[in-house]
């Protein structure tokens, strides 16, 4: 592959970093936690460490913000339905239209 532009190589550099995420999440699963202790042997290893770290952190932090989004949806509570208010008439009552005034008459 080549990369001629800045915005390949940060591509590059991002797909990389990505690569380097997904696989370190693969070994954290499988591996148990003293197992990650990576002590590094130049400065730009120490450099993709903490990146690597930073964008664990994000992911983290944004896997928890979606399930606390959810969490808040679950409990909030749902408007009540209220019953809408229709009149109800007996088989006794019987309308009258007296001038613009329609009242119920009931026996």
């Amino acid at each position: 592959m080549v990369f001629r532009t800045g915005a390949d190589r940060m591509l590059r550099h991002t797909l990389a970093v990505l690569a380097g995420a997904l696989l370190v999440a693969a070994i954290s699963q499988a591996a148990p936690s003293y197992a990650q202790i990576v002590i590094p042997t130049n400065r730009n290893a120490l450099v993709q460490q903490n990146e690597l770290q930073q964008f664990e952190n994000r992911l983290q932090r944004q896997q928890y913000q979606q399930q606390q989004q959810i969490y808040r949806e679950l409990d909030r509570p749902a408007a009540p339905r209220s019953q809408p208010n229709v009149p109800i008439y007996d088989k006794t009552c019987r309308m009258e239209a007296v001038g613009n005034t329609i009242s119920r008459v009931c026996r």
